[in-house]
């Protein structure tokens, strides 16, 4: 039997275990903090709910299809947002919802780019302009508590499609949209020649043009309203005309964060309609930024070793326990305790003997430092 994960897919442990729940505390804090509350939502749906009125989108062709036993057609969720239409229903407004979990996607495999993966998403159903500076300055704190150098990069869908009826691009307008979004993925000249096939190639030379070109659209007043809402919260975003997001749904501003370090955006969202009210939210990938994540658990473990004083070292751990402190308990020879606590990279083993308990005083054993000192109880 092969027990390896299935291609796409892995198992999490160890210190790499704790330092996603350290990231997930980091984001749950943030989030409540400015207002969010928790949602949870089913991973398998109806195909036909999942696919909604993107099917063409890649990440919806990319759904994993599956069939019960009443031979329903049933998928994975790909996403939290379109689950958001049953959410927000009679909801008063604005809704503001965080959810954290797994999502899948039947594609291709990369380094940095997996079939699962855990996404933690806020949305604000009933937004404008001032709740999607709320949600990027909430970026802009998470990563900051993470320790991760960002770019917020910014655009707007309703300027991109304005420009594309100046240049009289009018037929298959999605699909040049979507080679726009593939500026920072594939060679300018290949693009090029993509745009070409589409009749559109001379959209990337005016994209190119300063501020001057892009004033004269009623849209970009959307763009430096949102520029001077980010100031208002005390942190700069660079508007980059390039990035559209793959999902077809957006209908304003759109948002990307890039970081040092990888080349893959860390966090995406934008605005869009959620049964008819104008939302909008984003998204942070909880594997890529576990890559670049500065963060360490400062609660340090303890091992407490009964040397056949099963009861007492029960006793002193449970004390241990009530103090707040990240106690294990061990019972065996110190030897084999002590190779325990170097594989576990426990800080502090306590041993719990005859004499020990006696005189309620307690060797304490450094394992970085190899230093005893003594707990009186």
């Amino acid at each position: 039997m092969n027990t390896e994960p299935v291609k796409g897919f892995r198992d999490f442990s160890g210190e790499e275990a704790e330092k996603r729940a350290e990231i997930r505390k980091v984001l749950v804090e943030t989030f409540e903090k400015y207002g969010f509350e928790p949602a949870e939502t089913p991973l398998i749906e109806r195909e036909e709910f999942v696919r909604g009125e993107n099917a063409n989108d890649e990440a919806v062709s990319d759904v994993f299809k599956l069939k019960d036993k009443g031979k329903r057609d049933l998928a994975l969720r790909y996403e939290f947002t379109f689950q958001l239409k049953r959410l927000a229903n009679n909801k008063k407004l604005p809704y503001k919802r965080y959810q954290i979990g797994e999502v899948f996607r039947d594609e291709p495999v990369s380094a940095n780019r997996f079939r699962q993966f855990t996404q933690c998403d806020v949305d604000i159903v009933g937004s404008s302009v001032k709740e999607e500076s709320e949600i990027l300055a909430l970026v802009n704190e998470v990563f900051d508590k993470l320790g991760i150098d960002i770019v917020v990069l910014i655009n707007n869908r309703k300027l991109l499609n304005e420009i594309l009826d100046d240049l009289k691009i009018i037929k298959n307008k999605e699909q040049v949209l979507r080679e726009i979004d593939k500026y920072d993925k594939l060679p300018e000249k290949e693009i090029k020649a993509n745009l070409k096939k589409l009749k559109a190639e001379k959209v990337l030379d005016a994209l190119k043009k300063g501020e001057k070109y892009f004033s004269k659209f009623e849209s970009y007043k959307e763009v430096i309203s949102l520029i001077d809402y980010c100031r208002t919260y005390g942190f700069e975003v660079k508007f980059s005309p390039t990035v559209i997001r793959g999902l077809s749904y957006y209908n304003g501003s759109v948002f990307e964060i890039k970081a040092k370090g990888i080349k893959e955006t860390i966090c995406a969202g934008g605005s869009y309609l959620v049964n008819g009210i104008q939302a909008t939210g984003i998204s942070f990938g909880l594997e890529r930024i576990s890559m670049l994540a500065k963060i360490k658990n400062e609660k340090e473990k303890i091992l407490v070793v009964s040397l056949e004083q099963d009861r007492e070292a029960i006793k002193l751990a449970q004390k241990l326990r009530g103090k707040g402190e990240r106690v294990l308990v061990y019972y065996g020879k110190p030897s084999k305790a002590l190779d325990f606590a170097n594989s576990y990279k426990i800080g502090k083993v306590i041993f719990v003997g005859e004499k020990e308990v006696k005189a309620k005083k307690f060797k304490v054993k450094d394992m970085v430092s190899g230093k005893e000192s003594i707990l009186k109880i």
